[in-house]
């Protein structure tokens, strides 16, 4: 079984070094990139039937046993991660084909793609805190290429600032593996669940719990540090900003559940505290900046950190149906945004721009899309019986549970906030006539519905899988409940990695 998770990580790396040789042909490119993906969607599905089933798969690297060798575990976390990536990698590979232009696509479009999946899935697979950082800049590596790919002004700028903040970020990730080693001795994420209990409680552990939390918080996003984001994911091509909206930050949201459940683990009310009052912040702000944008990308972009505030909120309550909530929060939120961001190509595509006060009538023109729009824009929203609804009911209902009546009443209020950015989104851009100094400008650019049939094939599969999840949200939330009672019992992932038995002291 461990061969599960080589086949998937093969995958992405093999075919991306294969794109290599063909640099100049658009086509191979084009259709290796998507016979790549659909062989993950398959493998990676394997791999979660595996994990349902068999229980946790660990790869020891070069025989090497834990502690001593890299060690790569899928529990059902890492795997639903790994499958969710998938997803949308195949979704982004249809869609690049109406997309991504020769030039793009000469300067390595494809490989680096490649790349980037096999270095999510890398870091969502790992279970060592040092490999887990390297996975982090192959990530920063790729995803640097692909914002400036195309050379223009605000990808340029964009990428600047995403690449200098997230060098930062890379330093305190450092700093914290550095005082854990020092303390420990080890790095294997398992064998520090094991030692650290035993650990003298100095300020160090404090600092090193810091220091992960700043790596992370720009990872994922959270208020204050979210700045980078809204100031680059509207610069490269839609295929590129739905991959990254849907699973970069995603990454640090896994790699915060993955420490401060296993590694961590509640320990320091200080910690917990501030996972709080940040997943509060995180959702307030966010929503505020989107609801002062009034260009498409720019209020989706917003969006994303405001919805990882509800995730860091599932963490931060700590219980088990607050980690389903979370689980569940970022299925659902991965699938929807990442549809958003096509959708907002579509309209691009047929309107000619992303600002709203620019567009208008795209609901007369094409119904069908303005469907597709609501799926995911309700959704967001929360929605009932969208997936979204479930989301939020969830980490709400854990919230009461727990009395953290602030952060549920800041979630209640951030749901109504965000149903007023979709409505204004669908008032502007899908509702009202088209402003009469532009009819002429959206003449000019306006396209037949076949011309945008081959973009509208992945937002219809991704608006699906919404449905499914909030119709049939029974399976997804079975799921999810099953991965938090296995985050809420590191001793399992603790035995496999190491195989050994033994009590894990709280």
């Amino acid at each position: 079984m461990e061969n599960h998770i080589l086949i998937v990580l093969l995958i992405p790396l093999l075919v991306g070094i294969f794109s290599l040789f063909f640099w100049g042909k658009k086509r191979l490119q084009q259709y290796t990139f998507l016979v790549s993906t659909f062989l993950m969607l398959i493998a990676s599905g394997f791999l979660l039937e595996r994990v349902i089933n068999g229980g946790v798969i660990v790869l020891q690297s070069a025989g090497w046993d834990a502690p001593f060798g890299i060690s790569l575990v899928a529990d059902l976390l890492s795997a639903i991660m790994v499958l969710i990536t998938a997803i949308i990698g195949f979704a982004v590979a249809i869609y690049s084909f109406s997309e991504i232009d020769s030039h793009r696509i000469r300067f390595g479009f494809y490989p680096v793609m490649n790349f980037l999946v096999f270095s999510v899935c890398g870091a969502f697979l790992t279970g060592d805190v040092f490999n887990l950082y390297v996975w982090f800049e192959m990530m920063l590596i790729s995803s640097f290429v692909l914002m400036v790919l195309g050379n223009g002004k605000a990808q340029v700028e964009g990428t600047i600032k995403y690449v200098t903040i997230n060098i930062v970020a890379s330093t305190f990730f450092l700093a914290g593996i550095g005082i854990l080693y020092g303390l420990t001795g080890t790095l294997n994420m398992a064998d520090l669940a094991v030692r650290l209990p035993s650990v003298p409680k100095t300020g160090l552990m404090d600092m090193a719990a810091i220091f992960f939390f700043i790596a992370f918080g720009v990872k994922a996003a959270v208020f204050p540090l979210f700045n980078w984001l809204p100031a680059s994911y509207h610069t490269p091509p839609i295929a590129v900003s739905s991959f990254f909206a849907g699973m970069l930050t995603k990454v640090g949201v896994y790699a915060f559940i993955r420490f401060f459940t296993m590694i961590f683990n509640h320990e320091s009310v200080f910690i917990d505290n501030l996972l709080l009052y940040t997943a509060a912040a995180t959702m307030f702000f966010g929503v505020l900046g989107a609801a002062a944008q009034y260009d498409f990308r720019k209020i989706l972009s917003f969006h994303i950190i405001s919805q990882i505030g509800y995730m860091i909120m599932g963490l931060a309550i700590g219980t088990k149906l607050a980690l389903t909530g979370a689980i569940f929060y970022i299925i659902h939120h991965i699938i929807v945004k990442s549809n958003l961001f096509l959708i907002a190509g579509v309209v691009k595509k047929c309107t000619g721009s992303f600002n709203l006060k620019k567009i208008g009538g795209v609901y007369g023109r094409y119904p069908f899309l303005a469907i597709l729009f609501i799926i995911s824009a309700f959704s967001l929203a929360g929605f009932p019986p969208l997936s979204g609804f479930w989301a939020k009911f969830i980490v709400i209902k854990a919230g009461l549970e727990t009395s953290d009546y602030f952060i549920v009443i800041v979630a209640l209020v951030v749901g109504f906030l965000t149903l007023y950015s979709m409505t204004k989104i669908w008032n502007e851009a899908f509702w009202k006539k088209i402003p009469e100094e532009y009819v002429e400008d959206s003449k000019s650019k306006s396209v037949p519905l076949s011309s945008i049939k081959p973009m509208l094939i992945p937002v219809l599969m991704l608006a699906g899988i919404t449905l499914f999840i909030g119709l049939f949200g029974e399976s997804v939330y079975n799921l999810a409940s099953m991965t938090a009672e296995q985050l809420l019992n590191p001793k399992i992932y603790i035995e496999a990695v190491l195989g050994i038995d033994f009590n894990l002291q709280k």
